[in-house]
């Protein structure tokens, strides 16, 4: 049986961790229609923090600061993306002195690895780097790195960090995605029509997938 062809687009940063839960519930939802679809990934950037500084921020005092939550209301919110993260199989590791960073090198990396046929992979590769590893996203060595693990070339991703036109171009994404509305990640578009905002129950995914499944004869 040929399978159906299913582009997704997803809009994510890579510090968001309900972007991770969003992604893994999908991956949850596509895995209950085996052999069904023949998806196409594609990730587009939306930076959550665009003005932060170079050196990053301590995450908790940012996410107490910029949500006006109290101490006790973060270390509660930390302690469900866990208990969610484990029952997806993804490890949250917070701490105390963990930072959040600038995410606009690795979107650029990430724009360029797009026609390599790697990109979910790089992807993955740096939730995990920045939720369960605590590295820094920012840092060149550690973007490379993340190239290397997935089979990408690091001389070429080198050199897509200093191009300008891939900055203009990421930039660019960006801003059309900001004109079209789009203020909060993680958002999932199916086959250019259909979207999903937020991370939805695994079910709410499922419910979507089932209207692109053929009939059958």
């Amino acid at each position: 049986m040929a399978r159906t062809y299913l582009r997704i687009d997803i809009v994510s940063d890579v510090v968001c961790p309900w972007c991770v839960i969003g992604f893994k519930r999908l991956q949850q939802a596509l895995a209950k229609f085996p052999g069904q679809f023949d998806p196409n990934l594609v990730w587009h950037p939306f930076e959550l923090n665009p003005q932060m500084p170079e050196a990053g921020e301590n995450l908790r005092e940012h996410m107490i600061a910029k949500y006006q939550i109290s101490p006790e209301e973060s270390t509660e919110s930390r302690e469900r993306l866990k208990e969610i993260g484990s029952s997806l199989g993804f490890t949250f590791n917070f701490s105390d002195g963990m930072r959040i960073y600038n995410t606009n090198h690795a979107h650029r990396l990430l724009h360029w690895a797009e026609p390599t046929g790697h990109q979910t992979d790089l992807q993955v590769r740096l939730f995990e780097d920045y939720f369960t590893h605590g590295k820094n996203l920012n840092h060149e060595r550690v973007l490379l790195d993340a190239v290397d693990s997935v089979g990408l070339n690091r001389d070429e991703a080198s050199a897509a960090l200093h191009d300008s036109a891939i900055k203009r171009q990421t930039l660019a994404r960006e801003e059309q995605l900001l004109m079209q509305g789009i203020r909060g990640v993680p958002l999932f578009m199916f086959n250019h029509d259909y979207a999903i905002s937020g991370a939805e129950e695994t079910s709410v995914f499922e419910s979507q997938l089932q209207q692109f499944v053929e009939p059958s004869s």
